[in-house]
């Protein structure tokens, strides 16, 4: 349990450094969170559910958008990391944070929060810009170190090895 707890603390610490350290371009309407990129941690560790939650928590206080996004934006990668861990190919898991942040984070910082740069443009295009910032991050730099771990053997998965997983 100590192990487990030390890994989601660390995960949750660097998802919030970095974030804060990349704080220019980690919050808005067009946001590209380069720690978004720790959500592959999610798919060979499930330390990293409650430590990209709680990470992101701390960052969405930094942030300033208020308890809406330290709990409804925070939440949004809880879900999104759970569905990393349980789905299976490594392209569709990390489709899941893409799509969560993209439609939900657009859809808080447009109606709930209402940015004044979101206010003025559709929900399609203020998703697209979320959607896209999340997938330069998730698959631009998060999915070569996914398949760099994979190859290596860095974290064995038990159902990474079944036939029909593919990279």
């Amino acid at each position: 349990m100590s192990r487990y707890l030390s890994r989601a603390a660390i995960i949750a610490a660097l998802y919030a450094i970095v974030t804060i350290m990349f704080a220019p371009i980690s919050y808005g309407l067009a946001q590209i969170r380069v720690s978004e990129a720790f959500t592959v941690f999610a798919y060979f560790e499930p330390a990293a559910i409650p430590g990209l939650w709680l990470g992101a928590m701390i960052a969405n206080i930094y942030g300033g958008f208020g308890p809406w996004d330290i709990f409804f934006g925070s939440g949004l990668t809880l879900v999104a990391a759970w569905l990393t861990w349980r789905i299976k190919s490594p392209a569709l898991a990390l489709l899941a944070p893409v799509l969560l942040n993209g439609l939900g984070i657009a859809l808080m910082l447009k109606y709930i929060l209402a940015i004044p740069d979101a206010a003025s443009i559709s929900y399609p295009i203020a998703a697209l810009m979320v959607g896209g910032g999340e997938a330069i991050a998730v698959y631009g730099i998060g999915y070569p170190v996914l398949l760099y771990v994979l190859r290596a053997r860095l974290f064995i998965r038990p159902d990474v090895t079944k036939p029909g997983v593919r990279f």
